[in-house]
């Protein structure tokens, strides 16, 4: 078996890692069924801890829960930018969903009876999130790759979407999920070019042996 692919395909994974956006911005045209499996397929075949799977994703189709999940957003954005201080108006002129216009709303959430897991999860219990982040990451390549934006949502109660949702004890809702159709992708993040923050440098990510000290 070729272990490495071609340049083609190996160009076109890079594309995807670095050409991916969180997007807000999208039009109303419906996402082809046999593509939205595809993108489904992708969440299904992340990693994740112990192989326990731990994430489990509503498809929103009724537009009053979609309009629902948006009063929800638009509650912890208010919230939020309280919370903001001096950055209150910076953030309020952001825009942080896409519910309104995209063509397809998921809310991705943490399975219940995950107490059950221990394998990979005794000391770090939280790798079951991590492992609905890699299924949400898996899902947004795949979107840029089929020319669809994808956005993560994360300004809401937990336990009001699990409400709203009809969630068994023990699941949480960790992002709702904006698919579609978009005019064009932003040339940045657009937190970035908002000037919002900017991206960090290798240096500042990546450390040898050690965590450098604050004198360094």
């Amino acid at each position: 078996m070729e272990k490495a692919f071609s340049e083609a395909d190996r160009e076109a994974v890079y594309r995807a890692i670095h050409e991916r956006r969180d997007m807000r911005h999208f039009v109303s045209d419906p996402i082809a069924p046999p593509v939205m499996q595809r993108l489904i397929d992708a969440a299904l075949h992340a990693p994740s801890v112990g192989f326990m799977q731990p994430w489990r994703i509503l498809r929103i189709t009724r537009a009053h829960i979609r309009a629902q999940l948006r009063d929800a957003v638009e509650r912890e954005r208010l919230l939020t930018a309280d919370a903001l201080g001096e950055r209150r108006d910076s953030f309020m002129r952001l825009k942080v969903e896409g519910l309104r216009d995209c063509a397809e709303v998921l809310v991705m959430a943490l399975m219940d009876g995950r107490e059950d897991y221990v394998f990979g999860r005794r000391t770090l219990p939280e790798m079951d999130l991590a492992s609905v982040a890699c299924a949400i990451q898996n899902m947004w390549l795949a979107a840029r790759a089929e020319g669809l934006g994808m956005g993560w949502v994360s300004l809401f109660d937990p336990q009001e979407v699990a409400a709203l949702l009809n969630m068994p004890s023990g699941a949480r809702p960790v992002a709702i999920l904006c698919v579609g159709h978009v005019e064009r992708y932003y040339a940045a993040p657009m937190l970035e070019t908002e000037r919002w923050a900017k991206r960090r440098s290798i240096e500042e990510c990546v450390f040898e042996n050690e965590w450098p000290s604050a004198e360094e």
